[in-house]
């Protein structure tokens, strides 16, 4: 199957968007009190707050990545348009 360059691209900015936003909120759950046992930021041991997290936004970026490459591959293998005249 060959994506259309269109498709491809959605593809590629959707994988853009996702490692522009996931390690955003990567940085506010590590920030946040609920994530640390202590109650305070990085002291005590993490809670499965954090633990919840860390996997959803590891496996975002995962399908973010492999959604940004096959688009790229699709932009690649899409044939050109030519104009004739």
């Amino acid at each position: 199957m060959v994506l259309s360059r269109g498709w491809s691209l959605f593809l590629v900015g959707v994988g853009v968007w996702t490692w522009v936003i996931w390690p955003r909120f990567a940085v506010a759950i590590w920030n946040d009190p609920r994530a640390w046992s202590a109650g305070t930021v990085g002291e005590g041991s993490p809670t499965s707050f954090l633990w919840v997290h860390a996997l959803l936004i590891a496996a975002s970026l995962a399908i973010g990545t492999t959604v940004g490459v096959l688009g790229v591959r699709g932009w690649l293998a899409a044939p050109r348009r030519t104009t004739t005249d």
